[in-house]
């Protein structure tokens, strides 16, 4: 994964609008929480979400426990001032994915847009999946969303990977089932497209 540095300066020197990933509302994102028709009192967390939008129509629906973790702070302060005083709703964790200490079973909804398809290395990916099995609830879902097979091959400058629904599956092992996945061409502010997988997973339970 690269470096903190590259990130803090990517949300220092662009608006949050102007970033290649920024959606208005990330609707699909929605839509596959709702299909794991949790409770909105359930913990979901949303992985490498320092400046999505997903926190804001999470809370507008009265999911009651989100937790944001990002490995930008300046890209948590930048939602920080935009939620305003609904900020203090919410659990910001600034940290690296592969090495936060979150608490074992502690998620109801795992939601990554933004963080694995940067993993290249094996062994980075394999540290996501211990993470996932460590954090989420048995029963847990699982909602991660990459670049497509037909995806771009880079994104703000690095390298990254592109799966299909069942490479993506297979990555994860088969502790997760995969139980919807989705195709998104997603168009950025630039006016490019870049083609995503979206799938939502089930960790099994005990």
């Amino acid at each position: 994964m690269k470096s903190k540095t590259h990130w803090e300066n990517v949300y220092k020197t662009k608006a949050t609008t102007e970033v290649s990933w920024f959606q208005a509302h990330a609707e699909r994102s929605l839509q596959l929480i709702h299909d794991a028709a949790v409770p909105r009192s359930a913990p979901i967390i949303d992985v490498g979400g320092g400046a999505s939008t997903l926190v804001d129509d999470l809370l507008t629906e009265g999911y009651a426990q989100v937790t944001v973790l990002d490995l930008s702070g300046s890209a948590l302060e930048k939602t920080k001032i935009r939620l305003g005083t609904r900020a203090a709703q919410v659990r910001w964790l600034e940290a690296n994915v592969l090495q936060a200490e979150l608490a074992a079973r502690s998620y109801a909804v795992w939601h990554d847009r933004a963080v694995f398809h940067f993993l290249t290395v094996e062994a980075d990916r394999q540290a996501y999946v211990r993470q996932l099995l460590h954090a989420v609830n048995p029963g847990g879902y699982v909602i991660v969303a990459t670049f497509a097979e037909d995806g771009p091959s880079q994104c703000s400058g690095l390298p990254v990977m592109r799966y299909s629904a069942q490479e993506l599956s297979d990555q994860l092992g088969a502790p997760f089932q995969l139980l919807d996945h989705q195709k998104e061409v997603h168009h950025t502010p630039g006016g490019n497209e870049q083609k995503f997988v979206y799938c939502l997973f089930r960790l099994a339970g005990l």
